[in-house]
């Protein structure tokens, strides 16, 4: 009997022993929020749907893509950059300019394992726009295909400028450690990836469905979008609580299997995003900030403004910029500054693991934004 006991101990019940003090501390906190019985609760729940619906299921689906693509010596991103020195920059910068994080956050991924110089990280965070370019891709493509390109060029430019000043090379997070993970062996959590990517597939039409500008719910006559959003951040969110791994093993380790990797790394990000929508949702709930009033200033500092929401973490801000932008109520020149400055969800995983480059790089990135933003004012808006 005792043997038995022990056995359904290790083979289901073994996570628990593994529990991080720190992780399961702010699972409860979340929960306090999520399930709270006032208005804070039904923001907090809308917001990880949000967060789960527009930037978690492109960032796992990337992640399976570039990670199958990275075990192939073929295609590996990795052996690409380290061969290719001279492309590393004009490609990270590729790579950001993809509407959505996923492409971004794949190079962050490839910094923090070394493979690639500051340069490229500072390239990357400028030429992407997250979320927000799927946005103005539906509403004004041609608009949306100059960011872009403004973007790409912006970040290759800045990324070389860099690299030529600085002299600092190929970041090294862990010159001394090769992390071999082994893999999560008890049948609970493995039975809580497969419940993962059961939720993922319907979570991840959704999240194109929304894009695509189709309102689904009214269709059904129920919020689907709410009910799986929320129920795959929450599950993703603790299923990152439980993982014995760290947020740095998992982000430098390259001897997982890849779905489970996979699934890992999203969970890690779907953290940090989910971070950002509360502490800006909350925060405009809590304070009645009023963007629409924020941008509503004399046009020569418009585009500072809209620089400046550019360095708020996340998707939510940035979005809300576009917002504004489509509906008239800030110049073109405010959101080529937006576009250039916003680093989207791929500057979470890049804090949590070395927040001194993820900082210096965001700042560097505020340079090329208030050069091109105030050029394209002065001679081509006045």
């Amino acid at each position: 009997m005792t043997e038995l006991i022990l056995s359904i101990k290790n083979n289901y019940f073994r996570f628990l022993q593994d529990l991080n003090l720190k992780k399961t501390f702010i699972f409860l906190f979340l929960l306090t929020l999520v399930f709270n019985p006032t208005e804070v609760g039904s923001i907090s729940r809308l917001a990880m749907a949000n967060a789960y619906l527009s930037v978690s299921v492109y960032v796992a689906i990337t992640l399976f893509i570039f990670l199958r693509l990275e075990k192939s010596k073929k295609y590996s991103l990795s052996n690409f950059f380290k061969k290719n020195l001279k492309l590393q920059i004009p490609i990270a910068s590729l790579l950001g300019a993809i509407p959505g994080c996923g492409g971004a956050i794949i190079v962050v991924t490839q910094y923090l394992q070394g493979n690639i110089t500051f340069g490229c990280l500072v390239a990357v965070l400028t030429s992407t726009m997250g979320d927000a370019a799927f946005l103005i891709l539906a509403k004004e493509p041609a608009s949306a295909l100059l960011i872009f390109l403004i973007c790409m060029v912006s970040g290759s430019l800045t990324g070389f400028l860099i690299d030529f000043f600085m002299k600092k090379k190929v970041k090294n997070n862990n010159p001394k450690i090769d992390l071999n993970l082994q893999e999560i062996n008890n049948k609970f959590h493995l039975f809580l990836y497969k419940i993962w990517l059961i939720i993922f597939i319907p979570g991840f039409f959704l999240g194109i469905i929304n894009h695509l500008q189709i309102t689904l719910p009214k269709v059904l006559n129920f919020d689907i979008n709410y009910i799986i959003g929320f129920s795959a951040a929450f599950f993703s969110i603790f299923l990152w609580t439980i993982n014995p791994f760290s947020d740095r093993a998992i982000s430098l380790d390259r001897s997982r299997e890849i779905n489970f990797k996979s699934v890992d790394l999203t969970n890690f990000v779907t953290f940090w995003v989910v971070v950002g929508f509360l502490f800006f949702d909350l925060g405009i709930y809590f304070t009645g900030l009023n963007f629409e009033k924020l941008f509503d200033v004399i046009l020569p500092l418009t585009p500072l403004i809209a620089i400046f929401v550019g360095f708020i973490p996340g998707c939510g801000p940035q979005i809300l910029t576009a917002t504004l932008y489509l509906n008239g109520y800030i110049p073109f020149s405010a959101e080529i500054g937006n576009a250039i400055s916003n680093d989207g969800d791929a500057l979470f995983p890049a804090i949590a693991i070395c927040p001194k480059d993820a900082i210096l790089a965001t700042i560097y990135s505020a340079i090329p934004a208030v050069i091109v933003a105030y050029t394209y004012l002065i001679f081509l808006e006045n």
